[in-house]
């Protein structure tokens, strides 16, 4: 072998173990780089931007929950940069993302920040954003499934409940003119068509007040209500009714409890409950109307000496048209939408309906709202009318001066 071939041999071997170094190098940067930002928690450049242009709930957390930036609406539910993720659901899910690598949507039910007995309906999206991140992003569907539910059950209740009274008028009208030569019996059948209208209308105007408190969303636009005002219109409202049963309406419990909501709404779900406690009492009982304060939130309790509820109508005498004893509700008009109306109000408030009951002891349905402070609102007022004042002075003042400008320019 000459010289010169042992020499290109030499130069080929150092080519390649050279080539095979720089790989090497290169890999093993590579994979430096991968490993740094697979333990890196920075946030990726140009996310925060995205982040602050989005109008759902969105957030970047760490492999520990940590969240390290967040869309503006994701302080509704009380995610807050420098916090730890609190919602399990929430932390569970960006976990499974991570661990796996794969994005995924999961519909869970999570509470608003300030509002802890207000859970939304929210359709949430994780996938990974490098490492140990994870993005989180929560669409709020409470609304949508209200709409959806809406229409599905207005459809329902018509179709089932209201074909009963009309029927019954198209029978009675029948009858009224095969007796048109009987007086007395034409006046006995007119005043059941009267009673059935009666009870088409109150049929009607109930399911429209659902279809309402469930098309409604949230606390939007809702002022400052004083529950002893609210109790005081609801037991007045059935004073009559109470007195023509022999009933006894006893009020007690806290004063001076105030909620954000509407005061309408809030009358006619206490009346409700006044109503069926009413109805189920005993000639010679009582029925007690109370209000707890109990910390952040405020509970009115309604307790009847009745006949109770059995632990199997429990689950369903708030399903709309549920009837524990139909022969009673027949016998007294009852629509069976009354403790529907009572639920749907109140998580409209953002509260829940408890309900104890014993059967031959009687029941207890209890409305939980959260409590607020109204003295923040009535400084708010003072403050908008003295601005509005200010305002109307400083008016006047320059309206003032614009004439004696006029009157010197003259």
């Amino acid at each position: 072998m000459t010289t010169g071939s042992i020499a290109l041999i030499a130069l080929a071997v150092g080519l390649l173990i050279g080539v095979g170094l720089s790989a090497i190098m290169v890999w093993a940067y590579r994979a430096r780089v991968q490993v740094v930002e697979a333990a890196s928690t920075l946030v990726p450049q140009g996310t925060e931007d995205v982040l602050d242009s989005m109008d759902d709930a969105a957030c970047v957390v760490d492999a520990s929950g940590l969240v390290l930036a967040t869309s503006h609406p994701a302080a509704r539910f009380g995610i807050d940069v420098g916090a730890v993720l609190e919602n399990t659901e929430l932390r569970q899910l960006a976990r499974a993302v991570r661990s796996s690598g794969v994005a995924a949507t999961e519909t869970m039910r999570i509470t608003r920040s300030g509002v802890g007995l207000d859970p939304r309906l929210v359709s949430v999206r994780a996938s990974t954003l490098g490492g140990q991140l994870t993005l989180l992003m929560i669409r709020d569907v409470t609304e949508q499934e209200r709409l959806d539910q809406m229409r599905r059950d207005f459809v329902a209740n018509t179709s089932h409940e209201l074909k009963t009274p009309v029927g019954a008028v198209s029978l009675l009208a029948e009858a009224i003119e095969s007796a048109a030569d009987d007086p007395a019996q034409v006046r006995i059948f007119a005043s059941r068509i009267s009673a059935e209208a009666t009870r088409l209308a109150q049929l009607t105007g109930r399911i429209m007040s659902l279809s309402r408190l469930q098309a409604s969303d949230g606390v939007v636009d809702f002022s400052v209500v004083a529950l002893d005002e609210v109790i005081t219109a609801s037991i007045e409202g059935h004073a009559v009714q109470a007195d023509s049963a022999g009933v006894e309406l006893v009020r007690g419990g806290d004063r001076g409890a105030h909620v954000r909501g509407d005061a309408q709404i809030l009358i006619e779900a206490v009346g409700n409950l006044v109503a069926n406690a009413i109805l189920y009492s005993p000639r010679g009982s009582r029925v007690g109307v109370g209000v707890t304060i109990e910390g952040e939130t405020v509970e009115i309790a309604v307790s009847d000496q009745g006949i109770g509820i059995t632990e199997s109508d429990r689950e369903r005498v708030f399903e709309r048209f549920y009837r524990a004893d139909e022969a009673r509700s027949r016998r007294t008009g009852g629509t069976g939408l009354g403790l529907s109306i009572v639920k749907h109000a109140t998580q409209r408030h953002g509260g829940e309906v408890r309900l104890w009951s014993r059967p031959g002891r009687g029941s207890t349905f209890t409305m939980v709202l959260p409590r607020i402070d109204a003295t923040a609102p009535d400084a708010e007022k003072k403050t908008k009318k003295k601005k509005k004042k200010n305002k109307r002075a400083r008016t006047a003042l320059g309206a003032e001066a614009a004439r004696i400008r006029n009157g010197e320019n003259a």
